[in-house]
């Protein structure tokens, strides 16, 4: 006689299984798209702010309106980072007129990511974003 096998409770394992599986690719892809968006709100801002310092007249000018355009994207883009650090290098401003030169903005955060609870994942991480523009070239003082 032959005996066949009881399924009872098979899919119950399978779920037991497969769900936390299943819950951690979403988190993971949640973890990834965050972050890419994140970056890619960052690179907008640091060109942003080099595009406003390359036209500026004098470095000190250049660095004020590098930082307010790269705190005004971000702001605008509801990214949601904390500890917002804005670095300008104006130190090509010191060329004179007619000489090329660029000026670079780098652009940091911490994006917080304790809310995913993804295992291996830290709480938040640092992203940093760099661009730089041509400073113009024929200036006036």
């Amino acid at each position: 006689m032959i005996r066949l096998r009881d399924e009872r409770g098979s899919a119950a394992i399978e779920a037991a299984i497969g769900v936390p599986a299943f819950a951690l690719l979403v988190a993971l892809i949640i973890f990834g798209g965050r972050t890419a968006s994140t970056h890619q709100a960052l690179q907008a801002a640091a060109a942003d702010g080099a595009r406003s310092a390359s036209i500026a007249r004098d470095a000190q000018t250049a660095r004020s309106n590098a930082r307010e355009a790269a705190t005004a994207s971000i702001a605008n883009q509801q990214i949601g980072c904390s500890d917002i650090e804005v670095t300008v290098d104006t130190t090509d401003f010191n060329k004179q007129p007619g000489v090329p030169g660029s000026v670079e903005v780098r652009v940091s955060c911490r994006l917080d990511l304790a809310d995913l609870a993804i295992p291996g994942v830290p709480g938040s991480r640092v992203l940093i974003a760099t661009m730089s523009s041509p400073v113009d070239t024929w200036r006036e003082s």
